[in-house]
């Protein structure tokens, strides 16, 4: 998808609204989110960063309907996740949202193909052969000669791609990646955020979680959150001006205030 498309398209496949998030801990309440508020369009690359303990876990959470806000919307598609029973919640999260983990899950004892095969036992859409379509992801993530391999059989790159064809196996509106570069060398990480790039350019819309500036720095839209409130909301190009003016700082100590609306 190119700049102006994105640009011109309005169709909101994530919805936050007003959200905040408590956990108890015995009778005290502990306030993670504090009234957080964003949309993300289709086709955008988005990052979510923050430092540890600002939110950005549970945030993810939500936004893989792992979780429900305490109070406020969250829409994915069109479907309020407070509205869903957890049945329909769950098929929600298994036919629209594609999981892109830090530590990657997969299955030590089954084999590049079978690993990305598994999300389709538990959901299916009609009409897919979903054999062919494992072994035709594994063949563009340019693993189409290691099929057979298991885990402990291929570098933490090609393990990283193999998550990549198994979150894209059920066609996903939105792919979520939890700090996917974080077990991996520069290079490798390196070469995984360019292929996020050939995934967004043919219209994948993807959310990444992250604490590294560099790496948000990447993507289209930056959306910096700090002790559960969204700071700065900006163009990558404005993020990165950000970072080298120092003022992600101050943008730190600005919670509370009017949020940086994101720039057309």
């Amino acid at each position: 998808m190119t700049a102006d498309e994105k640009k011109t398209n309005t169709q909101i496949v994530v919805e936050v609204r007003d959200v905040y998030k408590s956990y108890f801990m015995g009778t005290e309440e502990v306030p993670i989110l504090k009234g957080v508020n964003f949309e993300i369009r289709k086709g955008e690359f988005v990052a979510i960063v923050g430092p540890s303990g600002s939110g950005k876990s549970t945030l993810m959470n939500l936004l893989g309907c792992l979780d429900r806000p305490t109070s406020g919307l969250i829409s994915v598609n069109g479907h309020d996740v407070n509205q869903l029973s957890d049945n329909e919640l769950a098929h929600l999260r298994g036919m629209e949202i594609g999981f892109i983990f830090q530590q990657f899950n997969l299955i030590p004892r089954l084999t590049a193909y079978e690993n990305v095969m598994l999300p389709s036992y538990a959901s299916k859409k009609e009409g897919i052969d979903y054999s062919a379509k494992a072994k035709e992801l594994l063949k563009m993530v340019g693993l189409g000669e290691r099929m057979k391999h298991k885990p402990t059989e291929l570098s933490g790159g090609q393990i990283q791609r193999v998550a990549v064809a198994r979150a894209l196996i059920n066609d996903p509106s939105i792919l979520l990646a939890d700090e996917p570069t974080g077990n991996l060398d520069s290079k490798t990480g390196e070469e995984v955020i360019d292929y996020f790039r050939k995934l967004n350019q043919s219209g994948s819309t993807i959310i990444m979680i992250t604490h590294n500036n560099e790496l948000a720095a990447q993507t289209d839209r930056v959306i910096k959150i700090f002790d559960g409130q969204i700071t700065l909301d900006v163009p990558a190009a404005e993020f990165i001006r950000y970072m080298k003016e120092g003022q992600l700082t101050a943008a730190k100590q600005s919670a509370g205030t009017e949020q940086t609306a994101v720039t057309e």
